[in-house]
C-alpha cells in the first residue's frame, strides 16, 4: 500500500502544476517535441525540461531521442490510480451524504409527528 501512495503523490504532484497540465493535454492530442511543448509557455527550455522530468518521474510521459530531437508522449493508462482513488473517495462521500440524507429524512418525520 505504501508505493501506491507513493505514485499516488508523485502523480497528483506533477498534475499540482497548471503548465504541467497543458504539457499533458497536449500530448493527449498527439507526441510532441520538447521544442513544441514549450513554445506555449514562454518559458526557457532548461525549466520546460524539469516539467518534462517530473511528469516523466510519475510515468505520465514516455520521451525519446532521435539524435537531437526530444519527442514526448503521454501515457494515459498511468492515470488509473489517481482514477481508482478518486472513485475510492466518491464512494465513501456518496455514502456519507445519502445517511445525512437518510438522517435529515428521519428528523423531518419526527417533526410532522
Amino acid at each position: 500500500m505504501a508505493k501506491h501512495d507513493t505514485d499516488l503523490s508523485l502523480l497528483f504532484h506533477a498534475l499540482a502544476d497548471p503548465t504541467r497540465r497543458s504539457m499533458l493535454a497536449r500530448l493527449g492530442e498527439a507526441p510532441a517535441r520538447v521544442t513544441e511543448l514549450a513554445e506555449p509557455t514562454g518559458l526557457r527550455l532548461p525549466t520546460v525540461m524539469r516539467h518534462l522530468s517530473v511528469l516523466e518521474e510519475a510515468g505520465l510521459i514516455t520521451t525519446a531521442k532521435d539524435g537531437r530531437v526530444r519527442t514526448c508522449a503521454i501515457v494515459p493508462e498511468a492515470l488509473e490510480p489517481v482514477r481508482t482513488w478518486l472513485d475510492e473517495q466518491r464512494a465513501i462521500w456518496e455514502a456519507r451524504l445519502d445517511r445525512l440524507d437518510a438522517y435529515v429524512m428521519t428528523l423531518m418525520k419526527e417533526r410532522e409527528t
